[in-house]
């Protein structure tokens, strides 16, 4: 489990599942997302901050495998790792563990890249710093 760059902690909540009981499929990305914000917040990338500055790092593909479903009050786990995949894409492989026992809930690859104000993608040197072998 000490595999990741970054983990987060999270529960279900009650709204966010559906009729069957389980965790909508669309709430996954969701978390997926808010653990993404947080790994940027904690090495110093301000998503905001870019965004006034006319930076947006936006996601351009997501491939997500259900593996077992969550339930209202089940408490997870999200692990990220981030690794630059071409000149211009980024990726954040992340999965989702439920606790106590960690079980594999959900797996994902979701790419991404930067636009500049033009709306061109590029990489900004924050995030090739980031992305810099040895990370």
């Amino acid at each position: 489990m000490d595999l990741y760059k970054f983990k987060l902690d999270f529960k279900v909540r009650d709204y966010e599942c559906d009729l069957q009981g389980v965790v909508n499929n669309s709430v996954y990305q969701n978390y997926l997302e808010h653990t993404r914000h947080e790994f940027l917040k904690s090495v110093g990338i301000d998503f905001a901050g870019l965004a006034e500055r006319k930076i947006n790092l936006v996601v351009i593909r997501a491939e997500l495998d259900y593996k077992f479903p969550l339930k209202s009050g089940d408490e997870f786990w999200v692990g990220l790792n981030f690794e630059r995949i071409s000149e211009i894409r980024f990726a954040f492989f992340q999965d989702i563990f439920r606790k106590p026992d960690s079980k594999p809930v959900l797996k994902a690859k979701v790419t991404g890249t930067s636009l500049n104000e033009r709306g061109r993608p590029f990489l900004p040197k924050i995030i090739e710093e980031l992305l810099a072998p040895g990370d």
